[in-house]
């Protein structure tokens, strides 16, 4: 049993320190902030199959997934080996400020047979009005952890960045939170059951993303 995790850091955009501002004592009151939409797309989140949440503190945005399963083995499709999600979440906030996920902890179930892998892979970035897209679809943070088998078990992958590798959202503008995520099997032998799904209790793959605060430089 291996658990790897690797994370990549591409065109980090943040000030070197920015003064940090907690959500209890002096982010945005919570009516000031709202998920306004949710988007998303692919193999992993048929429609109907997300839900997402914001904590009255402003720290956590838990997103719930139903259908995101990827399976190998005998009479199992090589197009259900891949599954991934592409999510568009739009965040309303006041003027001023600014929020970035900081942490994401991804809870799940593996069954992975000896000799294959499986992998869970996040990239994250920001995008705002046409004027800053081009800027900030040019940073994101990308964290890819592997799981070699034999394995099964309940997993946790935690992803972490540091104050001085954290991309911002936009500044004065509604932040588009942009998370490309995917789960995937690479069997040696497709007869052998491998399955690297979510929760092993409810089969839900759930994501809990903890957001900071600054206030906008200019």
């Amino acid at each position: 049993m291996q658990l790897i995790n690797t994370v990549t850091l591409l065109a980090g955009l943040a000030a070197a320190s920015p003064v940090i501002v907690d959500g209890l004592s002096g982010g945005p009151s919570g009516h000031e902030v709202q998920i306004t939409g949710l988007a998303f797309a692919g193999s992993g989140c048929p429609a109907g199959s997300v839900s997402g949440q914001l904590s009255s503190d402003l720290t956590t945005l838990t997103l719930l997934y139903a259908n995101f399963v990827a399976q190998a083995g005998n009479n199992i499709s090589p197009s259900n080996y891949r599954k991934n999600c592409q999510l568009n979440v739009k965040l309303k906030y006041p003027s001023g400020w600014q929020f970035s996920v900081f942490k994401a902890d991804y809870r799940g179930y593996a069954q992975i047979p000896s000799g294959d892998t499986g992998t869970c892979k996040a990239t994250y970035y920001f995008s705002g009005d046409s004027r800053q897209v081009w800027l900030f679809a040019l940073a994101h943070i990308s964290s890819t952890m592997i799981i070699k088998g034999p394995f099964d078990d309940n997993y946790l992958k935690t992803d972490q960045f540091g104050v001085e590798s954290t991309v911002w959202s936009p500044c004065g503008v509604e932040g588009l939170l942009n998370i490309n995520s995917e789960v995937r099997l690479s069997p040696q032998d497709a007869v052998k059951p491998a399955l690297l799904t979510v929760d092993s209790t409810d089969l839900r793959f759930k994501q809990i993303h903890y957001l900071q605060w600054q206030t906008c430089k200019n």
